[in-house]
Parts: C-alpha cells; sequence; structure tokens
C-alpha cells in the first residue's frame, strides 16, 4: 500500500506585508494512518464567558422542568436546537456580589465577580480581585496561540477611578483579569478586534499605519495563498476558500458598519463604533467564531454591555433602555417586557452557537471542543438580588461534556465560585479552591 497523503503542520499560517492569516483545520494537517487523538486534529478546549448585566425577568427563565427533555423557557427558547450542548442551572447564588452590613449599596460595581468568584474591595488603593477562569484556561491552552487571549465588549468603557460605592470602575469595565491587580481592557471596536486577530503590527503606529491601507487583508497573502492551494485536496481547498469568504463578508460588514457609525474622535483612534448595537454583536461573535476557526486563540469573554447600561434593543420587540427596564417593579407587564430583552441576547448567543456548530474540528465541530458560560451578577435586578443568578453553559468541552440538562439546586445552598472550580477541573486544571468557592459543584 502507497501512503501519498502530504502532512502540513497544523501552526501553519500566510504571511504578507503586516498581516499574519492563521488556517483553519484541514485534512492535509492529519498525517496519513495516525490515530486522532495523536494528531493536530486531537481536538483543543476552547473557553467564552459571556457577561449581560441586569440579571433575568423571573418567571421566564428558568424552565419548569428539572433533569433532561426539559421545555425550555420563553428566554432560553432560542437554544432548543441546540439542546444535546445545553446546560442550563438555577439556584446558584454569587454572594460575592452582595452588599453586607460593613459595605452597603454598590450592586452595580462588582461585575467582574462573574469569572473570578472573588470579591471586589470597597476603597482599596488600587483594585484587587483575582485571576479569572478565562485567564487559567488561556495559560493552559494558549500557548501555541497568536493571542492567548481576547477581550471583547460594545460598550465603552469609563474611567478607573471611584465609579459607584467606593468600588474602583475596573470591577465594572473588565471581567477577565490576568492577576489580581491586572484587569484587561476590553476591545469594543470590532475593527482594531479583526486586526488584533488578523494584523501583524507590533506596536500601535505600525497598527495605526495599517488602518489606514485601503486594501483588503486578504490581497497582502493572495499569492501565497494561491500557491499553497496547489497542492491541497479538492475537501482541502473548498474549506480553505470558505474560510476566506467568511474572512472577506466580515471585511466587508465591518466597513459597511464603520460608514455607518456616528462622528469620529480625532487623534488615533480611526474607527468609531457600529450605530446599530445589533450589527455590533453580530460583528463580535462572528470574530469570536474566526478566532476559533483560526485557532488563533482559545479563550475570549465578551461583555454585552455595563452595568447601568441604558442602551435599548428594538430588535427584541420592546425599546425601554436596559438598566430602567430591568427595574420592573415586579408588575407583569414590565416583566414581560425585559423577558422580551433578555430573550434577544439569547437568540444572538444561538447565533454565535449555531456558527460553531458548523465549522469542522477534530472527530467533531468547535461546539463540541468549547464551553460557553453565559452568565450575570444578578438574579431579580428590580431586588438588586443576587440569588438564583442565570447560568447558561453551552459546548462539549473535549466532546464529553452532557447537554440537554436543567440542574437544579437547592435555594441558598451553591453559589457560582463552585460551579467555576467544576469548570477549571473540565478544563484539567486542578484546583482545591477558586474565589470563594466551598467546593466544587456536580457537574458530570
Amino acid at each position: 500500500m502507497f501512503i501519498t497523503k502530504k502532512h502540513i503542520p497544523r501552526r501553519t499560517f500566510l504571511r504578507g506585508v503586516g498581516v499574519t492569516l492563521a488556517l483553519p483545520l484541514l485534512d492535509s494537517m492529519v498525517p496519513a494512518q495516525t490515530p486522532l487523538r495523536k494528531t493536530a486534529a486531537s481536538p483543543v478546549r476552547r473557553f467564552v464567558g459571556i457577561w449581560h448585566p441586569h440579571g433575568a425577568a423571573p418567571g421566564y427563565w428558568s424552565p419548569l422542568q428539572e433533569g433532561a427533555n426539559f421545555d425550555f423557557s420563553f428566554i432560553t427558547k432560542p437554544l432548543e436546537p441546540f439542546r444535546d450542548r445545553v446546560v442550563l442551572i438555577t439556584g446558584l447564588d454569587i454572594p460575592d456580589a452582595m452588599a453586607t452590613t460593613e459595605e452597603p449599596g454598590g450592586d452595580h460595581a462588582r461585575g467582574a465577580v462573574l469569572l473570578s468568584g472573588a470579591r471586589p474591595r470597597r476603597n482599596a488603593v488600587s483594585p484587587y480581585l483575582g485571576v479569572t477562569v478565562d485567564q487559567l484556561i488561556a495559560e493552559k491552552y494558549g500557548r501555541d496561540t497568536i493571542l492567548s487571549s481576547i477581550q471583547l465588549g460594545v460598550e465603552d468603557i469609563g474611567n478607573f477611578g471611584n465609579c459607584n460605592w467606593g468600588y474602583s470602575c475596573a470591577y465594572t469595565n473588565s471581567i477577565s483579569w490576568s492577576s489580581p491587580t491586572q484587569p484587561l481592557p476590553t476591545e469594543v471596536n470590532p475593527r482594531v478586534a479583526f486586526e488584533r486577530l488578523f494584523g501583524d503590527g507590533a506596536s500601535p503606529e505600525e497598527r495605526l499605519s495599517g488602518r489606514k491601507q485601503n486594501a483588503s487583508i486578504l490581497d497582502s497573502v493572495t499569492y501565497e495563498i494561491a500557491s499553497f492551494k496547489k497542492d491541497l485536496g479538492s475537501g482541502d481547498r473548498n474549506r480553505l476558500e470558505t474560510y476566506l469568504e467568511n474572512i472577506r463578508e466580515l471585511e466587508r460588514r465591518i466597513k459597511i458598519a464603520m460608514n455607518k457609525t456616528v462622528s469620529e474622535p480625532s487623534g488615533e483612534i480611526p474607527f468609531g463604533l457600529p450605530e446599530s448595537k445589533h450589527v455590533h454583536f453580530r460583528l463580535m461573535y462572528d470574530l469570536m467564531a474566526l478566532a476559533f476557526e483560526g485557532d488563533i486563540t482559545r479563550s475570549a469573554t465578551f461583555m454585552l454591555g455595563r452595568d447601568l447600561s441604558g442602551t435599548s434593543f428594538p430588535e427584541s420587540g420592546y425599546n425601554g433602555g436596559w438598566h430602567g427596564t430591568s427595574h420592573h417593579g415586579d408588575k407583569p407587564d414590565n416583566i414581560a417586557n425585559y423577558a422580551k430583552m433578555n430573550r434577544y441576547h439569547v437568540q444572538n448567543l444561538a447565533y454565535f452557537v449555531d456558527k460553531l456548530k458548523k465549522i469542522p474540528d477534530g472527530d467533531g465541530t468547535v461546539l463540541d471542543h468549547v464551553l460557553i458560560y453565559k452568565g450575570s451578577n444578578m438574579g431579580n435586578s428590580h431586588r438588586h438580588a443576587h440569588e438564583k443568578v442565570p447560568v447558561i453553559l453551552v459546548g462539549g468541552i473535549d466532546g464529553t461534556f452532557k447537554g440537554n440538562r436543567h440542574i437544579v439546586f437547592p435555594d441558598n445552598k451553591e453559589r457560582t465560585s463552585n460551579m467555576l472550580l467544576s469548570v477549571l477541573h473540565k478544563f484539567g486544571i486542578e484546583r482545591e479552591s477558586f474565589g470563594s468557592s466551598t467546593g466544587p459543584l456536580a457537574l458530570a
């Protein structure tokens, strides 16, 4: 038997002027007659942490049935097509976000607890928290990628002074911390985020110069792409071309969004933000999907807003401001309107999940080899309650994490930091504790 299959290294990049283009997983990257688990196609584990402020509408989030084959609730219904990769959790609290007798107020100042499980320090000389889950995962799985992690958002950050009740703005500007004293900046400009993923500039000046070029990023590597494709099989050529077309389409959409933006500030900020939050959300989800497809990064966070955000989402079917609508007064009509806004954000998540499910990866898809955690630091936001916070987990991690589950814990018994500890264990990061954890949850 003759084996003529050519092997291409998984960490293959095409380079042009100021551009580095990572490639998706191709059949040619798998050596002939090599067991999958010993090849580049052996799946890597990825993580996404998504934060949304202001909790969820009571009575519209938690499914009525526990266990498997539950009926999705009004808010979570958009995820039903992906049931086999969805785990919903009811009954978790975030005590680290709660006000205390010694530290009253500040309920909108502790968003960073989502991935840290640690209580922010009030009136501290400098912000202090803890290393977040996404960064621990990035440290373990991001050593062979262009970016160890990426932090995305859609709303500009405020200053880093005292924001609310003596808490540093760092606790509301970033949910990703690389050390107890180092919050990571959140990128809200889709074009800048795109260039972080696909650009090759080593300094702000080089990146600024690259932004002023009108040519497509792909034009810089056109010749090398043509040469590279000659030795690929038809399946790999088609997959590569689909990947490149996705990049071209994303470039096109970003340019359209930028052309419709409001007046841009002068200086070194060459692009503004899309006028449409809907466009903005979808662009950021597309960027994360491309980053995972090209194995550019394996850890990402996404802030859907900031605490006290007044943004409205007409695509949800209701046009009220986010924070104002979250204070529904426990009135049925107001709660129903807020549920529409919550459902809208789950619809956007479903859009992202669908994209990951369509990207081949090893013996499955990217969805099989990722964990998406979407959560909030509040439950019933009208009461500023930090109990029964909404928790959505989507993905297979290493292909073995089972979906189709609604897990319910007794009231006031378990906390999100215990869940985060269990997530770390699922990623092969063994720790006895994390944040304020009291022990791991049973998430098998």
